[in-house]
């Protein structure tokens, strides 16, 4: 943040131009996402942690399958970029980008594809999954985005190999965010952010 400041401030002073500097990648998850009101961010973390802990507990469930993958997409553009999470540690943020690229490869989803389609996409197709229409959550899969296709893609979602890089992260993410929350409850510390809608 300083130094995005500094750029405002100073290079237009030196060089009587602008300062352009690139937008920060951004990307959200949709309403359903979670059940109620809640901390998105949060309500990943916790749900990455667990889905990626053992893969058995997805095995043959694609819908929640593709929810889980989303949430990874998701968490790797938010925990680097979002603010509220400048107060973890850095690795965090290299090993969910690892465990993005580790899940796409699995997946054959398009390395160049954004973040946002792929959200989108992936929570349109556990939505048609979830009411039965398998027809429909395969439509939700464009080919530009997961190149396998969708009949592929949902039956890749349905037996999901060994994520160790996406283990990992999400196992590293919830406890980054245990630490902001005690840090929080101690009165000190990069926390507030974190502590933010805790239920």
């Amino acid at each position: 943040m300083r130094s995005l400041r500094a750029c405002a401030v100073v290079l237009p002073l030196l060089t009587g131009g602008a300062c352009t500097v690139a937008p920060a990648p951004s990307a959200s998850l949709p309403p359903d996402a979670i059940a109620g009101a809640g901390d998105g961010t949060r309500a990943a973390i916790l749900g990455t942690a667990t889905a990626f802990a053992t893969p058995a507990m997805l095995a043959n469930r694609p819908d929640e399958a593709a929810r889980a993958v989303a949430q990874l997409e998701f968490l790797a553009v938010e925990v680097p970029h979002g603010p509220r999470w400048s107060g973890m540690s850095p690795n965090v943020a290299t090993a969910l980008v690892m465990a993005r690229n580790e899940t796409r490869a699995a997946l054959g989803i398009a390395p160049a594809a954004s973040p946002q389609a792929v959200i989108d996409q992936l929570y349109s197709a556990a939505r048609a999954l979830r009411s039965g229409d398998r027809a429909a959550a395969e439509r939700s899969l464009s080919p530009e985005v997961f190149q396998a296709g969708g009949a592929e893609t949902l039956r890749r979602l349905a037996a999901l190999p060994p994520l160790p890089s996406a283990n990992n992260a999400a196992v590293l993410a919830q406890f980054e965010l245990d630490r902001l929350d005690r840090l929080e409850d101690q009165g000190g510390g990069p926390g507030d952010g974190a502590a933010a809608g805790r239920s």
